[in-house]
């Protein structure tokens, strides 16, 4: 049997083959209703399948968002790249994922590739890119949306939530439970100091503690992102003779590691131990107690950063878009702080 092609599409339908191409990429010019539907109409009466690699080989295109995470093993990662592929889903695109381990070389890897394979664009949750990574970028001249994070790097439209303003709420939620002070589980001494979450989860810490005149000094400790590594700093912090009554964790995957040190401690939570974390991942309302911790919209900003990514007016110059989009938090308050 004969491939079905676009001529015989345009022939049955009583147009012409652009009329049909536009039908079928939704553009660039507009067709009116009822040529539209005959269009269609022929399309599934012949069982036309159009050549995707072809119009992606014409419009420089295809229909595949790149999304590159530092490690979607955390809750909080996965569950970002599962919402932007929901959002990516309801606009008919595809989500190809990388993982760069924190790693500013294999961020750059999955840049070229995902370029290279001629994505719509890039969605880049970043923690290490760098000035070869603008580059790459610049010289692809792609569409990029930062999500979540905002290197000094690189000069793009992101998507951010109030990070600082989402630390200030736990903290002082925390303060106002009565604790002489609070204590800062913050990242590594590596962690950029511009546009990372994590330095402004810390910096929302200090604010709420210099606000109520308390000193943070020697009460910012360092530890990396994930529960294990978390566990093992609390361990030593909790068995030490300086014990804080009360900790905020830049994530809650670091508070799920300091539950655990401080339940083989036999440390009560949150009767000797407040702890709050940050991200509302779904598995802190099932720690035990469940954890205190600040809500960011993943769903929304997720469909936001797909949006902007997708924009045809993203890489205008003099484009008024929008530069960064500001989401709010909120403090979602359960009783690992000491409320019941």
């Amino acid at each position: 049997m004969a491939k079905v092609t676009r001529d015989d599409v345009a022939r049955l339908a009583g147009t012409s083959t652009a009329v049909v191409s536009y039908v079928i990429n939704n553009g660039p010019r507009p067709v009116a209703p009822a040529t539209r539907e005959r269009v269609q109409a022929a399309i599934k009466e012949l069982g036309y399948r159009p050549d995707r690699v072809a119009q992606a080989m014409a419009s420089r295109r295809t229909e595949l968002i790149g999304l590159i995470v530092p490690d979607a093993r955390q809750p909080f990662f996965g569950e970002m790249a599962h919402a932007v592929e929901q959002a990516a889903a309801e606009r008919g695109k595809m989500v190809l994922v990388g993982n760069s381990d924190y790693v500013a070389e294999r961020e750059v890897h999955y840049l070229r590739a995902f370029l290279g394979m001629r994505v719509s664009g890039l969605i880049l949750v970043s923690h290490a890119l760098n000035d070869n990574a603008a580059a790459e970028i610049d010289a692809w001249d792609a569409r990029v949306v930062l999500l979540h994070e905002r290197p000094e790097a690189i000069d793009d439209v992101a998507v951010v939530t109030d990070d600082i303003g989402g630390a200030q709420l736990a903290v002082r939620h925390l303060l106002e439970h009565g604790h002489p002070y609070v204590a800062c589980l913050g990242g590594v001494a590596e962690t950029p100091l511009v546009g990372d979450p994590v330095s402004d989860h810390v910096e929302g810490w200090r604010r709420a503690m210099q606000e109520a005149r308390i000193p943070t000094e020697g009460r910012l400790f360092e530890a990396p992102y994930n529960r294990y590594d978390a566990y093992q700093v609390a361990l030593e912090l909790l068995a030490g003779p300086h014990r804080p009554p009360a900790i905020f964790c830049s994530t809650d995957d670091q508070a799920i590691g300091v539950l655990r040190a401080a339940r083989e401690l036999r440390i009560e939570v949150p009767e000797e131990l407040a702890v709050a974390g940050f991200d509302d991942v779904k598995e802190a309302a099932l720690t035990d107690p469940p954890l205190t911790t600040v809500a960011t919209d993943r769903t929304a900003m997720a469909r936001a950063a797909v949006d902007l990514v997708l924009d045809d007016g993203l890489r205008v110059a003099g484009s008024r878009r929008e530069r960064v989009k500001l989401f709010p938090s909120r403090l979602v308050v359960r009783r690992s702080c000491g409320c019941r």
